[in-house]
């Protein structure tokens, strides 16, 4: 009985051991027979190679009749320049799966991921980079098993939502936010419409004015006539001269919005489109002026051969020195009084612009020693703003009349009883001064008055006679020509021109010929006393003291250190 059940438990064993070879052929055999499980390896291999930054997707490990779906890489282009992301889906146990009925033994269901919209023709060489693309997940399922793969369709399908929303949660890099683009644009717009498209500098030519260059330009008559009548500073627009500078400023619609034009060194007169609340847009005008630093000076000379040149090498220019000829011109005849080793000291002002010198200022004090006398003078605007030059006792360097009605010229002829006419060859007197200078130099009236006489007056030419009160007349003889604002009867100021030298008349070369009358008799203009002007206000005296004993000393002083700076 032993013996029997020991035979039959051989028996069995040798039978599972049988069972368990043919069961171990069998599945051999059912392997070998699908090659889609061999070849998965390399069907994932023969995804192209696109050349853009990509983020690797683990699948999960799907066991079924012990096979193992290869595990592959699929590729999905990624806008993100961020570090790979794996996203892992639990495996799936083929048993569980047998025992809930979702699958039964068939060949595994092929899952691939297609690419939409890439040209298979980019290789790995190629650096342009491809237009960005969605991933397309697509379930390729052998006709037999379509309805038996829910599982791996699930997962596929699920796999493919995740990388979709992952690639579509964010902006590209190289793409800005929608509202921020349109809001910047909006703002750059309305600046630029606020200021000008562009600018046009203008260099103004022989023959321009406003109106040409405005044509020139295409610009509307009706903003050139706008401009002009945009306040009383834009009138000087229409006095431009070749050589000024302007600038234009044009908007997008190639409208004016601003014009600029500099008047000199320091002031620009600046017109521009404004609008006032619920007001159409005008032109307004204003001058704009640069700050000015004024820095005083000082300068002292002997005159050794003419005063322009000794001082330009004292260092004052040619308008400074018409300056201080001009404040003793009433004391001083600097056409026939210079002497050699005369002498002046000058306390005077400079204008400057961020350290550069842009125009003279006012003398404050001078003195000048002309054949020993001494004249001084000092600069002194009283309390109602009236300005002028006065001498240490507050009286006024200006006199009732100038010494010469033409600056620096040379005198030709002198008062004379008798002498021989350049013309007629004869012994005539000669009740005047000639004054020979260049044609078309500037004659000034030497004092204030009224015109008595203007026109042709035999061998004088022609000819202009002033009247300066009562007891006064002075007379200009061989003119060229005349001022055209002087017309008999009307006023005329001391120093204010009122001809221009020239020969007309019995004259052999350009000069002028000047008499003073007193009472109707000549008298010689270079000697005759003449009559002082008001001095300074009583009310003003004592400020006037105070402000001329201080100029008068830093003279002084400044004179002193030259001195020691010389003898060093």
């Amino acid at each position: 009985m032993l013996s029997n059940k020991k035979k039959n438990g051989r028996v069995f064993l040798i039978s599972s051991i049988v069972s368990i070879a043919v069961l171990t052929s069998l599945v051999t055999l059912v392997t070998d027979s699908t090659p889609e499980l061999k070849n998965e390896q390399s069907d994932t291999d023969a995804i192209p190679s696109v050349s853009v930054q990509t983020t690797a997707i683990d699948l999960p490990e799907i066991g079924y009749n012990s096979e193992v779906l290869s595990k592959g890489i699929v590729y999905s282009e990624s806008v993100y320049a961020e570090p790979e992301t794996v996203l892992q889906i639990p495996a799936v146990n083929l048993e569980t799966a047998q025992n809930n009925n979702l699958i039964n033994n068939e060949p595994t269901p092929k899952a691939t991921v297609i690419l939409a919209s890439v040209n298979e023709d980019i290789t790995q060489n190629d650096q342009t980079k491809p237009e960005p693309v969605s991933p397309v997940v697509e379930l390729e399922v052998e006709p037999e098993v379509e309805q038996k793969s829910a599982i791996t369709a699930s997962v596929i399908t699920e796999l493919a939502q995740k990388t979709q929303q992952a690639n579509t949660s964010k902006p590209a890099l190289n793409e800005a936010p929608t509202k921020k683009v349109e809001s910047s644009t909006a703002l750059i717009e309305k600046e630029t419409n606020k200021k000008s498209a562009k600018t046009i500098n203008v260099v103004v030519k022989k023959g321009d004015t406003l109106s040409v260059i405005f044509k020139r330009l295409s610009l509307s008559n009706t903003t050139l006539y706008q401009i002009i009548n945009s306040g009383k500073q834009a009138k000087r627009l229409t006095r431009i001269k070749p050589g000024q500078k302007f600038t234009i400023g044009l908007n997008r619609n190639n409208e004016v919005e601003s014009l600029q034009f500099a008047l000199n060194q320091v002031d620009t007169l600046i017109v521009e489109k404004q609008s006032a609340a619920g007001k159409t847009k005008k032109f307004i005008s204003r001058i704009d002026s640069k700050e000015i630093d004024v820095q005083q000076q000082f300068a002292s000379g002997t005159i050794n051969n003419s005063l322009f040149s000794s001082a330009s090498k004292a260092g004052l220019s040619s308008s400074m020195t018409m300056k201080l000829a001009h404040i003793f011109g009433w004391d001083i005849d600097f056409a026939l009084d210079i002497r050699k080793g005369d002498t002046f000291s000058i306390l005077f002002e400079e204008n400057y612009i961020d350290g550069k010198k842009v125009s003279d200022g006012n003398i404050l004090s001078v003195e000048f020693v002309n054949q020993g006398k001494t004249f001084k003078a000092v600069r002194y605007t009283d309390a109602s703003g009236h300005t002028d030059y006065y001498s240490e006792k507050g009286l006024s360097m200006r006199k009732a009349f100038l010494r010469t009605p033409v600056e620096f010229s040379r005198i030709s002829s002198r008062f004379s009883s008798g002498r021989k006419h350049p013309v007629l060859n004869k012994i005539r007197a000669h009740k005047g001064v000639d004054y020979a200078a260049s044609r078309g130099t500037p004659i000034k009236s030497v004092g204030n008055g009224k015109v008595i006489f203007k026109g042709r007056k035999g061998g004088y030419g022609r000819v202009i006679i002033l009247q300066h009160g009562s007891k006064y007349t002075t007379l200009y003889a061989h003119m060229n020509s005349y001022n055209k604002k002087i017309r008999k009867g009307s006023r005329v100021k001391q120093g204010q021109t009122i001809g221009y030298i020239g020969s007309s008349g019995l004259a052999t070369g350009p000069h002028l010929h000047y008499e003073f009358r007193l009472n109707g008799v000549h008298r010689n203009p270079l000697t005759v006393p003449l009559p002082s002007a008001a001095p300074i206000a009583k009310k003003y005296r004592k400020d006037f003291q105070i402000a001329s004993d201080t100029l008068i000393s830093q003279l002084k002083l400044r004179k002193l250190e030259t001195v020691a700076l010389k003898d060093e």
